[in-house]
C-alpha cells in the first residue's frame, strides 16, 4: 500500500553539501566496504543523457570504451574516478551472458549482451542508469554490489514517492510485492563495473508481455507511475495525476542523490558526449 495520501514530487538537488554517510541496507554488509572521509569521497562523472533516447549499441558500445580506458589506468596505478551514466533507450530487448532464447516467446530481434541476468525491455519512460565503477575504492564483492544499486532505487522510492519497495530473497532486482519495478544486471572486469540497474517510471508495460521478464514465471512488472494511479489506502481517497516529465525529473534527480550517498562519491556532471550514426565519440575519463 502507497501510504502518503497527499503525495508531492519534491525532488530532491544534487548538492556537494557535507553530509553525515547514513547507510543501512538490509540484508546487506556493509563492514567490508573502504570508508571514504567527505573532504577525498572518489569522484563520479555524471553523463546525463536522462531526457534523451540513446540507442542500446550506443551506449553499450560507450561503455565498453570506458571500461577498456579505465583498466589500463588500473594497471598504471592511475585509475582516478569512476562514472555514470543515465539515459532511455529506444524500445529494444536485451538477454544476459547465459540467458535462455525461451524465455523470447518469439521475439527474433534482440541483444545478447555479456551482463549478468537474463532477458528484459528497455524502452521510453524507463530510466536506465550504467554505473562504470572500480570496486576497489567500494566493497570487491559483487553480491555487495548488486545488494547497493537495489538499495538506492529502494531508497528513491521511499524518499520521493513514499513507496516501500522491498528485495525479495533469492532474487535481483527491487519489488512493491510481486511487482518488479527495477531490473539489474551488470559485469565486472578487473573489478570495473558496468551494464547497471533499470527503473520503470513512466514506461508503457506491455511489451514485457512478449518475453518472461528476468525468466521469472510468476511475477509481474510494475512502474512508478502504475503504483501511483493504485488507491493510496482503503478508503478511496482519490488518484493523483502527474505528468510523465515530472515523474522521469523527480525519479532522476533522487536516483542521483541517493546513489552519491549510497556510494559515497562527489558528483561532478559532465557534458554529454557527442555521436553520429557513423561515429561514436568516447566519454572522457
Amino acid at each position: 500500500m502507497i501510504t502518503n495520501p497527499s503525495f508531492v514530487i519534491h525532488p530532491p538537488q544534487i548538492s556537494s553539501r557535507k553530509s553525515t554517510p547514513s547507510i543501512h541496507f538490509s540484508n546487506f554488509n556493509s563492514s567490508q566496504a573502504i570508508p571514504i572521509a567527505y573532504d577525498s569521497k572518489r569522484r563520479c562523472d555524471v553523463f546525463d543523457m536522462h531526457n534523451e533516447l540513446v540507442p542500446y549499441a550506443k551506449a553499450w558500445t560507450w561503455q565498453k570504451s570506458i571500461v577498456e580506458e579505465r583498466k589500463k589506468l588500473v594497471d598504471k596505478n592511475e585509475d582516478l574516478c569512476d562514472s555514470v551514466i543515465i539515459l532511455q533507450h529506444p524500445s529494444v530487448y536485451t538477454l544476459g551472458i547465459g540467458s535462455s532464447e525461451d524465455h523470447l516467446k518469439g521475439i527474433k530481434n534482440f541483444y545478447r549482451t555479456d551482463r549478468g541476468g537474463e532477458v528484459t525491455y528497455h524502452g521510453p519512460g524507463q530510466l536506465v542508469m550504467y554505473p562504470i565503477l572500480n570496486l576497489r575504492y567500494h566493497t570487491m564483492d559483487l553480491h555487495w554490489y548488486l545488494r547497493a544499486l537495489e538499495e538506492v532505487v529502494i531508497r528513491v522510492l521511499s524518499s520521493c514517492f513514499t513507496i516501500k519497495a522491498a528485495r525479495h530473497e533469492g532474487l535481483t532486482g527491487v519489488w512493491f510485492g510481486d511487482q518488479k519495478v527495477a531490473a539489474i544486471g551488470v559485469r565486472a572486469s578487473k573489478w570495473i563495473t558496468h551494464h547497471g540497474v533499470s527503473v520503470n517510471v513512466t514506461a508503457d508495460l506491455t511489451p514485457f508481455d512478449r518475453i518472461v521478464p528476468c525468466g521469472i514465471q510468476d511475477r509481474q512488472v510494475g512502474s512508478i507511475k502504475e503504483l501511483l494511479r493504485q488507491p493510496l489506502s482503503f478508503e478511496e481517497c482519490g488518484k493523483l495525476h502527474f505528468t510523465d516529465d515530472q515523474l522521469v525529473n523527480a525519479t532522476y534527480e533522487s536516483l542521483m542523490k541517493e546513489f552519491s550517498e549510497v556510494f559515497q562519491v562527489q558528483l561532478c556532471m559532465k557534458p554529454r558526449p557527442y555521436y553520429t550514426e557513423n561515429n561514436i565519440s568516447r566519454l572522457t575519463v
